[in-house]
């Protein structure tokens, strides 16, 4: 027992002792527990017990078996044998991190072993269909449905969906199975109840409850990240499992969580219904999902980009390049454009219109509002579809460049730049087809640095015009300042990629 835990134990342990009259110590008079009422927050209901009664019979726990790595037995330490508790259990994590400690022991070749995962999923049709996440069964050779009674049940992997971190099941079983319904996620408020049934730590059918903590969380984990925020406690073994409104209704799947010790402090992460349902449902039905493709690569619009644009206000997505024969560049969007709306839905921040294109049916034609060189226009463009492409690495420069005998180099906004050379293109790796000004050097305070400019970059465009001499720039910097301008927008070029940046416009050249 560690001596934080005795000092808590012993602080709540000792009585409390007032003065009496005559300086004696005589203990105090504990006050009188409030009742039940007054501590619940108002309109809290008093039981979550018929929702859990109602739905713990849909919630499954899902485990897995992956077959052992190739390549023969493996050197280990071989350690006492753990004591029978329940598989993901916390007493079975605290003896093997305790029996990973142990040092000394005899090392011996062993066969590699089959690895499990578990997890947590529920039943979406009464036909047998479960919903997970697909991290809980990605690469397992063995998949097993236990459904709260205790049955045991194979499982079929129907389809998975990795950019959304779902997947389908199916089992058959003998006895009628209960589905839990489906719910509104957009129609949930930040305050709300939630209510989460899972399997943590192998701790099957557990029920807690919390509030919608926020909404449209990005964590990074894919391309149409909108996740609710929860603090249910949520922990390893909750994966997949359903988050409930106080209707019973499913409006969210339980995926992550945010934690430095790896347990629940009251931070998880949920995929809303009105992402996950029309993922499953194709997944269901055809094993597979089809998207909608744009053909636009976009950033987000900062305010020093809007700045840069003459737009009031940060918001839309920045379009950074346009593939010709994509339904974007056959609809005339142009790099430079600030989509802004996408069939009649706002488009208030980059990352939303990814999962609203997704989201389209594939051959309409649907209307596309942007700006354009602080114009507002409206164009139609026919959704194509999003075909599953690998993504292929260009190789950058290995070490410093290899200056060259001349460089006719100036210095702009505290960036030393050259026209492109043969020379340069081959010293930084610069793909033939790219045009514009190349960053030799970047000053060590400028603000260039702070944005992340680096030596091999190309400056493409800045205020919308082509930048193809070091003078160039110069004079396009002078009109962004002449114009009232505070910064002046800048495309560059790195390995093939294209992204904007807003420079700050300084007092001076140089």
């Amino acid at each position: 027992m560690s001596a934080g835990l005795v000092a808590a134990i012993l602080a709540f342990s000792a009585p409390a002792f007032a003065q009496d009259g005559g300086g004696t110590a005589a203990p105090a008079q504990a006050p009188a527990a409030p009742p039940l009422a007054s501590v619940l927050p108002p309109n809290a209901p008093p039981t979550f017990a018929d929702l859990a009664e109602k739905q713990l019979d849909a919630v499954v726990f899902i485990s897995t078996t992956q077959a052992p790595p190739q390549g023969g037995p493996q050197a280990g330490p071989r350690g006492p044998e753990l004591p029978g508790f329940p598989p993901g259990s916390p007493f079975e994590e605290f003896f093997r991190e305790f029996r990973d400690r142990q040092r000394g022991q005899p090392q011996q070749q062993q066969a590699p072993r089959p690895t499990a995962a578990l997890g947590s999923g529920f039943i979406i049709d009464p036909a047998g269909f479960v919903v997970t996440n697909s991290h809980v069964v990605s690469e397992a050779s063995e998949i097993s449905v236990t459904l709260h009674d205790g049955t045991k049940l194979p499982a079929k992997l129907v389809g998975v969906d990795g950019p959304t971190d779902l997947a389908v099941l199916k089992v058959d079983s003998k006895k009628p199975l209960v589905a839990a319904p489906w719910g509104d996620s957009e129609a949930l408020r930040v305050g709300d109840w939630v209510v989460a049934i899972g399997n943590p730590f192998g701790l099957g059918g557990s029920v807690t409850a919390g509030i919608l903590s926020a909404r449209q969380r990005d964590i990074q984990q894919g391309p149409y990240d909108d996740y609710l925020q929860t603090d249910a406690s949520i922990n390893r073994g909750n994966s997949g499992g359903p988050l409930y409104n106080l209707n019973g209704e499913v409006i969210g799947i339980n995926t992550a969580i945010y934690s430095p010790t790896g347990g629940s402090v009251g931070i998880g992460f949920a995929i809303p219904s009105s992402i996950a349902r029309p993922v499953i449902e194709q997944l269901r039905d055809h094993g597979q999902v089809r998207r909608g493709w744009l053909g636009v690569q976009v950033q987000s619009v900062t305010p020093d980009i809007a700045e840069s644009l003459g737009m009031q206000e940060p918001a839309g997505a920045l379009v950074t390049s346009v593939s010709p024969e994509g339904p974007a560049g056959k609809g005339g969007v142009r790099q430079g454009d600030v989509i802004t709306r996408f069939n009649g839905e706002s488009i208030e921040q980059m990352r939303e219109l990814p999962r609203v294109v997704a989201a389209t049916k594939i051959g309409s034609a649907v209307p596309l509002e942007l700006v354009r060189e602080g114009r507002a226009e409206t164009l139609t463009v026919t959704v194509g579809e999003l075909e599953p492409q690998e993504q292929v690495a260009l190789s950058g420069s290995s070490g410093a460049p290899r200056p060259e005998t001349t460089i006719d180099s100036k210095q702009v906004l505290g960036l030393t730049l050259s026209q492109l050379t043969p020379g340069l293109r081959d010293s930084f790796s610069i793909n033939p087809d790219v045009e514009g000004v190349v960053v030799t050097e970047v000053g060590d305070a400028s603000a260039a640095s702070e944005r992340g400019i680096e030596a091999g970059d190309v400056i493409v465009e800045a205020g919308q015009e082509p930048v193809k001499t070091p003078e160039d720039l110069n004079r396009l910097v002078d009109d962004a300042r002449s114009q009232g301008r505070k910064t002046v927008l800048m495309l560059l070029s790195r390995d093939g990629d294209l992204r904007y940046v807003p420079m700050p416009i300084e007092d001076r050249k140089g």
